[in-house]
């Protein structure tokens, strides 16, 4: 009997071993269960992440497990990313939850539940652990949007949710027993083999594909499975939106590459035909969705669709056959994903700071007169909002960049062109908050009230856009080497 190799997995151990930590000290600590929840989950996305760092490895990648884990660079760093996403995205909610008495040691339990169906997500190469860990991350989700008891908007968010999530996961779940059933394999490298091959059911394969395409927008949030998006991120608590609009995209751009990309390589065009389409209708309906807001949480969940759809430009625009123009196009793919996450956790961040007891600030109205407020929040606000409307020389401005390029070597021209339109349509919902923070008279002249932890990271977050908009290139380059490295590219 072989004992498998623990050592790649040693990351998502240890979270698993901490969550029934959490679970046991919790029940017995009752008088200071919330404040130890808190430092015990935030204890293990810091050690996680530099287990992570201690285990990356830029050689071969190495299956264990029975081919079920991969462990690769790619999973590496998008582990490494998500891990300081939550920890960042907990920072920023945890005055928020003491104050509303929702700071329970089931919401960091879960918290950290969600992380590791992430990491097993990223790191799966076989349909069974894939879809394992998205489960464990979406029924996390699930309970932490409607987490707020006592608020009908959130349980009504945390039910449509389910409703719509359990029905995305059963046609994933329906599209990979097609795929196993025409090829006979669950291991992503013996689908890939036997899907490029003569022996397959090509129609199943296809019908397959069909629902796979289906199960990954809605996890990405996009058009025509979108629908969900703003009503969710609206009724959530602050700061699960937050979680629910940072880390789960990582998750969901490695469930896409490694399916689609590791798994589907045969079925190259026809699944990147389903992508264009997916991508151009998300930019257009996103963009023009958000014009119409004046909930700033919706406004940011159709800037999110019109994001994500972005992100599978670069996706698509990988070419059969030239391996420098593939690489250059997932890596632009996954450079986007990181900015995105790093812009909306500032965003959200935002949100919570201008939040106190007894008031949310969920309108765009609320950033009336910021500056005068406070200065230093409106320019990282300002930092924000430019990044994300992709003006130079901000991170959202090269994570943009690095897409269309992919996507004008591609020959899709006309997708770059209707893309860079909305680009400049969009950005009118984002130069209006601009607009309210440095030239309207404050509507609440209330001073801010945060921690000063809060107001460090969230500094620290919004020069971040700014400092890797000017340095953009050992951000791209790890995203390159990455790749280069991992199973994705063979």
């Amino acid at each position: 009997m072989n004992v498998p190799d623990f050592f790649p997995a040693a990351a998502e151990i240890f979270v698993a071993v901490m969550a029934l930590a959490i679970v046991l000290s919790t029940a017995f600590a009752r008088d200071t269960a919330r404040s130890l929840a808190y430092a015990l989950a935030q204890f293990t996305l810091l050690v996680t992440a530099f287990i992570t760092i201690f285990t990356l490895d830029t050689a071969a990648p190495i299956h264990g497990f029975g081919g079920m884990f991969v462990h690769d660079l790619l999973g590496g760093v998008l582990k490494l990313i998500v891990c300081f996403a939550m920890m960042i995205a907990l920072l920023y909610g945890h005055g928020y939850l003491a104050e509303r008495e929702l700071d329970r040691p089931e919401y960091y339990l879960l918290a950290l539940l969600m992380t590791l169906g992430m990491m097993v997500m990223i790191t799966a190469s076989h349909l069974l652990p894939l879809y394992i860990g998205l489960e464990m991350m979406s029924l996390s989700l699930y309970a932490l949007v409607a987490f707020d008891r006592d608020s009908a908007r959130s349980t009504e968010a945390g039910m449509k949710y389910f409703v719509l999530g359990a029905l995305a996961s059963g046609l994933l779940l329906y599209g990979m027993s097609m795929l196993y059933g025409a090829t006979g394999a669950l291991e992503l490298s013996a689908i890939a083999q036997a899907a490029s091959g003569q022996t397959a059911n090509k129609p199943v394969l296809l019908f397959g594909l069909v629902f796979l395409v289906a199960g990954i927008s809605f996890k990405l949030g996009v058009v025509p499975f979108h629908m969900w998006v703003p009503d969710v991120y609206q009724g959530a608590p602050t700061p699960v939106t937050l979680i629910l609009s940072s880390a789960p995209k990582l998750a969901a751009f490695a469930l896409a590459l490694r399916l689609l990309v590791t798994g589907l390589p045969g079925l190259a065009e026809h699944w990147r035909t389903m992508l264009m389409l997916v991508a151009a209708a998300s930019i257009v309906l996103g963009n023009l969705a958000a014009l119409r807001q004046h909930n700033v949480k919706r406004m940011l969940a159709y800037s999110g669709i019109s994001h994500m759809g972005f992100m599978l430009l670069g996706l698509l625009s990988g070419i059969a056959g030239k391996a420098d123009f593939t690489v250059a196009a997932y890596s632009g793919a996954m450079f986007y994903a990181i900015a995105y996450v790093l812009m909306t956790l500032a965003a959200f961040g935002m949100v919570v700071l201008l939040s106190r007891a007894g008031f949310d600030a969920g309108e765009i109205e609320d950033f009336k007169g910021l500056n005068r407020r406070s200065p230093w929040f409106a320019v990282l606000m300002l930092f924000v909002m430019f990044s994300m409307a992709g003006i130079p020389f901000f991170i959202g401005f090269f994570a943009k960049f690095a897409v269309l390029a992919a996507v004008i070597a591609a020959g899709y021209l006309w997708l770059a062109v209707l893309a860079i339109v909305m680009s400049l349509i969009g950005a009118f919902y984002y130069l209006r908050i601009v607009k309210l923070m440095y030239f309207d008279e404050p509507s609440d002249n209330a001073p801010l009230v945060a921690s000063p932890e809060l107001q460090l990271m969230l500094s620290v977050n919004g020069v971040a856009i700014a400092a890797l908009g000017l340095m953009p290139g050992t951000l791209l380059s790890l995203c390159r080497t990455a790749l280069l490295s991992s199973s994705v590219t063979g």
